[in-house]
């Protein structure tokens, strides 16, 4: 059965990609899943992972670009404010 890649047009969000990981790995600690389906599912979660991977390190690098001060360091104070 062929895999099915989404289209860049219909690229899942990362919440639909972490759904989608937690029903695949219910699916594999199941006893009763045959092998070629946890074979797929595997490769199905891999795949997965490595989009919700790229997402991240995509949403990191916005977070670093909006986080630059005047001379290109990166500013952490917001981080280190304490709200309560």
């Amino acid at each position: 059965m062929p895999r099915k890649k989404p289209e860049s047009s219909e690229t899942p969000s990362l919440e639909a990609t972490m759904k989608q990981l937690e029903s695949i790995v219910e699916d594999l600690e199941s006893d009763d899943i045959p092998l070629e389906k946890a074979l797929q599912a595997f490769e199905s979660g891999i795949a997965l992972v490595r989009h919700a991977q790229k997402s991240l390190a995509e949403a990191e690098q916005k977070v670093a670009l909006l986080t630059e001060d005047e001379s290109g360091e990166i500013d952490t104070e917001f981080l280190d404010e304490d709200d309560g």
